[in-house]
């Protein structure tokens, strides 16, 4: 990957989003940019013109990490870009500044397995900065049914949603918003793991198949999902709306654990309990053809409801 290339076009699109009213600056009416000048930037993070240009170029090597909080603060960026502008900053270094992240083994311990498994009335599932889903529990895979449907292992969320994009798009409700998430993760995960061939070669694969993933990862936008909501349309149980926590897992470097919860009484929470009964049966961890052969009769008193 052109890491040069990823800090001219990550910078380039940062300060075109943000215009001069944002951060008190008193221009004239005729601007040939839709965001801020070069020269407008480096006013506002204190450096010379030349080296801001320099920087924009890519050259990052030497960059302080004064001089790259200051451009963080001219250019607005949230928490999640101001860690990608210093992870791009280690990136194109022509040493590492810092010691690379042990990778995970992607063997799954049996306490990990044991603490997905003790999660009963959730669906929980372990997913690597490849968007892989590494470890669930029996009522993530019932939940996940859709995307077990794919027999290639291991189940990648990013492929599902950029490469089979019907039945995903009739799973997830909030398509384009999740479709933009991935996105935005996986570029803040590319930074972060520069020498990542297996990543790399997904990314570009999504590049050349998917439309979709191509212009997404053209706005160079990232993002964090630590929490949030997933609306999605289960084949079997019907609407779920389903709120989201994700954890690290320091002992596995780029695993991340999720656990969805519904809102207690709604009829989110009474969907997700027939859909825990379905996997109690077995037929849920079965996953695709098993979601293909069940009758969603249990929802029909719940809709009427």
């Amino acid at each position: 990957m052109d890491y040069r290339g990823e800090v001219r076009d990550f910078l380039r699109t940062r300060r075109a989003r943000v215009t001069p009213d944002q951060v008190n600056l008193i221009t004239g009416g005729n601007r040939r940019v839709p965001g801020l000048r070069r020269e407008e930037v480096a006013l506002l993070a204190g450096v010379s013109v030349d080296y801001y240009a320099q920087l924009e170029r890519g050259n990052l090597a030497g960059v302080s990490d004064e001089v790259l909080e200051a451009i963080a603060r001219a250019l607005r960026l949230d928490e999640a870009e101001t860690a990608h502008l210093f992870d791009l900053a280690r990136a194109v270094q022509p040493k590492p500044v810092r010691r690379a992240r042990k990778a995970s083994t992607g063997q799954v311990r049996p306490s990990l397995q044991r603490l997905l498994d003790a999660i009963t009335d959730a669906p929980a599932w372990v997913r690597d900065e490849r968007m892989d889903i590494v470890a669930t529990n029996s009522l993530g895979r019932a939940l996940n049914a859709p995307l077990f449907d794919d027999p290639r292992r291991p189940v990648n969320n990013a492929r599902f949603v950029f490469l089979n994009e019907d039945a995903s798009r009739r799973y997830y409700t909030d398509w384009e918003k999740g479709a933009d998430d991935i996105v935005a993760a996986m570029r803040g995960y590319a930074a972060q793991r520069p020498h990542d061939k297996q990543l790399t070669d997904l990314i570009g694969e999504l590049v050349t198949r998917s439309d979709a993933f191509r212009t997404r990862w053209a706005a160079h936008n990232v993002r964090y999902h630590r929490t949030g909501i997933k609306r999605l349309h289960h084949p079997v149980v019907g609407d779920l709306e389903l709120t989201y926590e994700a954890l690290d897992l320091p002992a596995d470097p780029g695993w991340h654990l999720f656990a969805f919860t519904a809102e207690p009484g709604s009829p989110s929470d009474e969907r997700l309990r027939v859909l825990a009964s379905w996997a109690a049966t077995g037929e849920g961890g079965a996953g695709a053809d098993a979601a293909d052969d069940v009758e969603p009769s249990p929802m029909r008193d719940l809709d009427r409801g």
